[in-house]
């Protein structure tokens, strides 16, 4: 592939990979023309051909800069090359060739946020394009977004409805202009157009230039606005108003969990957020992600970020968004268009219907939003960006699968019922799917089996197996069986857990013959092998199998699914367990965690958890943190999201800092056992402790814990690789104290990075399960 030798004259390259819609092809007009080299480059449904001859030098440096130097969005998978049987039949010249059709083996581009260039012309006043919210070209724009089918050509995207004016179509058609073939080419005379309403669906009468103006006085007034983006409509307010801010959260009903922002710009963010080299690198990426910060310096409106020391930004990744926010001084609240958990809005009708009783006017605009994309979120924790949502800006980027994993067999993988994702695998890469949510909701349910289908039409996908979690109810699972027997398919069911850790390790290209390693995945819960609910577990093994060799002590559930969502149940749960009951309301009577308690139907609670009723044991993570939460009086009664409680004890962890002392774990018969722990909590409860030096003591207890059995264990199995999996491991806290530890005890240590930890990754480790078997 890196030489051409003997007498060849000529060439057939195949590439494959995200190569189309990211100008591709230009570039590789320009690069043979440069070189003097004559053929063709045209886009098909495999990706890109190339026919080419020429001298040989010049076919060798041709080759090392197709490899070396391709345009900033496309993403080379691999690269074929064979020798052309006809190569005197070759023109001299090198043109662009119309596409071809055929079964589809290519990707489809991230929507990217606007490029230098572009952003340049719509601030210059001199320019055609000047203020013109829908500029893009091929470094830049709307992708996965706007695209119907593949080949990606104007005529299969929501563009289609939009015919090019001359000035666009010379554009268009030149190779030498950075709009080549730029799907989503337009402009003020061709182009989609926007205008604003009223909550009752009535134009405002205003010229098109002064839209955006418009909107940004609305704001400034404190006005909520919809603003229908490039991948949803978004919900917006002026973020240092508070008034707007609470009555955002009162009528979306979002009542607890942090707002997204948008700043103008980097500097603007450093008056509210600490931001280093790496996050300034990723906020600035074309992903445009939300960005986990520290808050510090001005404060916004309280209600942005309630008990959490964070703030989540972003910059702005579409020209409207750039011409809105040059003209506010403060950061806007940028939230997702709907009522709390349900899909964001994306059609205008959907907006008028669900979004006037929110907004008081909406800004809309005529380009279909073809695939909801709500936006990425991305933490820096133990000294790298991780994903913790996955979708805008990095959906459907196809992740290389490791070596071992490039066989011809298809795998469907179905994914979990919160945070889920599918994922489509097969010939060495996968494809994972946007964000899509908790399928518990009707609506998230019928947006997953929609995309489900726009995938597969999309890449003409037809899996050879289907894997689903082994949880009986699961929503997606339930699905997948159906699937598989209206096909006639295979169906294979992955343990939860094993795929959190397969998820980890086909990201970071462990092989398909792996030797086991040590797998600590900490979640909320999955179903076990035996049934049983786990979500705290030390496995050993590989993607063909595993065992698990230690577990936290399960703890019974008082009321099943109302322990998710009442933490005080995990509270006494966890003390009933782990003490006796008798002996703590005796020794800690006066303290008011007990008095609490004692308020509660305890005769009955006693009564479930003798008799098992209603109260399923579960070695969870994430029920411990609730119960640790509920202790010091955080999110006691009721959470209002998932990791609500988990979340206000980090950040009040945080505000403690190091603490000398920690809480003790003990492993007694492979299982870790929380009476040492608990019975540290109430010591220091009673001894009137600040609540933050108590979860700072135990985050550091949980590390230091952890990070010893961890060791322990790899030690007595002979295994040097530790994979981390879980929803639990989005706490920096909590990852970076057991990374720190695990460093100095010399394991190699592999984290989620950008396949998320919670199940919004658990899709690609169950395909790679079924690829392997």
């Amino acid at each position: 592939m890196h030489g051409v030798h003997g007498s060849l004259k000529g060439l057939t390259i195949r590439i494959q990979g995200t190569v189309q819609g990211v100008g591709f092809r230009p570039w590789v007009w320009q690069l043979a023309r440069r070189l003097g080299l004559g053929g063709s480059v045209c886009n098909d449904a495999r990706g890109v051909l190339i026919e080419i001859r020429g001298e040989h030098g010049k076919l060798d440096r041709f080759m090392v800069q197709l490899e070396q130097e391709a345009p900033p969005l496309a993403r080379i998978e691999s690269i074929e090359c064979t020798p052309l049987d006809n190569a005197e039949n070759i023109p001299d010249d090198f043109i662009i060739a119309p596409s071809r059709g055929g079964e589809i083996h290519t990707g489809v581009a991230s929507d990217a946020a606007t490029c230098p260039e572009c952003l340049s012309e719509i601030f210059n006043p001199d320019d055609r394009r000047y203020a013109y919210p829908f500029t893009n070209c091929t470094h830049c724009g709307p992708r996965l977004s706007i695209v119907r089918e593949i080949p990606y050509d104007r005529a299969n995207t929501s563009m289609a409805a939009f015919p090019m004016c001359p000035r666009c179509q010379v554009e268009y058609e030149d190779p030498s202009d950075r709009r080549f073939h730029a799907q989503p080419n337009a402009c003020p005379d061709c182009g989609p157009t926007i205008w604003l309403e009223d909550a009752q669906g009535n134009f405002l009468e205003i010229e098109r230039d002064k839209v955006i103006p418009k909107a940004a006085e609305l704001i400034r007034e404190g006005r909520i606005l919809a603003i229908k983006g490039i991948g949803g409509i978004h919900l917006a307010c002026d973020a240092a108003n508070e008034a707007a801010v609470a009555e955002l959260r009162r009528r979306k009903r979002r009542y607890d969990k942090a707002l997204a922002l948008m700043a103008r710009d980097l500097g603007m963010i450093s008056r509210f957020a600490k931001i280093d080299e790496i996050t300034a690198a990723t906020l600035s990426t074309a992903a445009a992600p939300i960005v986990i910060l520290d808050a510090r310096g001005d404060t916004l409106a309280p209600g942005i970020n309630p008990g959490q020391n964070s703030l989540g930004f972003m910059l702005p990744y579409t020209p409207l968004h750039h011409l809105l926010m040059a003209l506010l001084e403060d950061p806007i609240v940028l939230t997702s268009g709907n009522l709390s958990d349900a899909p964001q809005c994306i059609s205008n009708a959907e907006a008028r219907e669900k979004l006037g009783g929110i907004a008081d006017f909406i800004l809309l605009h005529d380009r279909d939003i073809v695939t909801r994309l709500d936006d990425s979120v991305v933490r820096l924790s133990a000294g790298q960006p991780r994903t913790l949502r996955r979708a805008r800006g990095y959906a459907p980027e196809p992740i290389s699968l490791p070596p071992g994993f490039n066989g011809p067999r298809k795998v469907l993988a179905m994914g979990a019922e919160l945070k889920n994702t599918f994922c489509m695998l097969g010939e060495g890469s996968a494809v994972l799917s946007q964000h899509l949510g908790d399928l518990e909701d009707a609506l998230v349910l019928r947006e997953y089996q929609r995309m489900l289908e726009h995938y597969q039409h999309l890449y003409e996908f037809k899996p050879d197996l289907i894997v689903v979690d082994k949880h009986p109810n699961y929503l997606s699972s339930q699905l997948g069986r159906r699937l598989a027997q209206e096909m006639g398919l295979p169906l294979i069911e992955a343990q939860h857990h094993h795929a959190h850790m397969t998820a980890c390790m086909a990201e970071h290209q462990l092989p398909a013959d792996t030797e086991p390693a040590l797998g600590l995945i900490l979640d909320g819960l999955g179903y076990g092998e035996d049934g049983a609910l786990w979500g705290g577990e030390f496995l050993l093994g590989n993607y063909r199998a595993y065992q698990r060799i230690a577990a936290f002590a399960p703890v019974p559930m008082p009321g099943g699914a109302m322990a998710m969502r009442e933490p005080w149940r995990n509270t006494f749960a966890h003390l009933c367990a782990a003490l006796n009951w008798e002996q703590v309301e005796a020794d800690f009577s006066d303290l008011e965690l007990i008095r609490f308690l004692k308020n509660k139907p305890l005769a009955n609670l006693h009564t479930m958890l003798e008799k098992g009723i209603n109260s399923p044991p579960a070695s969870s993570a994430g029920r411990l943190f609730d119960g640790v939460a509920a202790a010091l009086n955080l999110c006691r009664d009721q959470v209002s999201f998932e990791g609500q409680a988990a979340m206000l004890l980090e950040a009040l962890a945080e505000n403690a800092g190091p603490v000398p002392e920690h809480y003790r774990l003990l492993l007694k018969e492979n299982r870790v056992e929380w009476s040492v722990l608990w019975e540290g909590i109430l010591h220091d409860l009673k001894d009137g402790t600040d609540g933050a030096v108590i979860a700072a003591r135990f985050h550091q207890g949980l590390s230091n814990g952890l990070a010893n059995i961890a060791a322990e264990l790899c030690h007595r199995h002979q295994v040097e690789t530790l994979v981390l999996g879980g929803g639990v491991f989005q706490n920096r806290l909590l990852l970076e104290g057991l990374t720190a530890q695990l460093g100095a005890k010399g394991l190699q240590v592999l984290i989620p990075e950008k396949v998320p930890a919670n199940d919004g990754g658990i899709s690609l480790g169950q395909g790679a399960i079924g690829l392997y078997c």
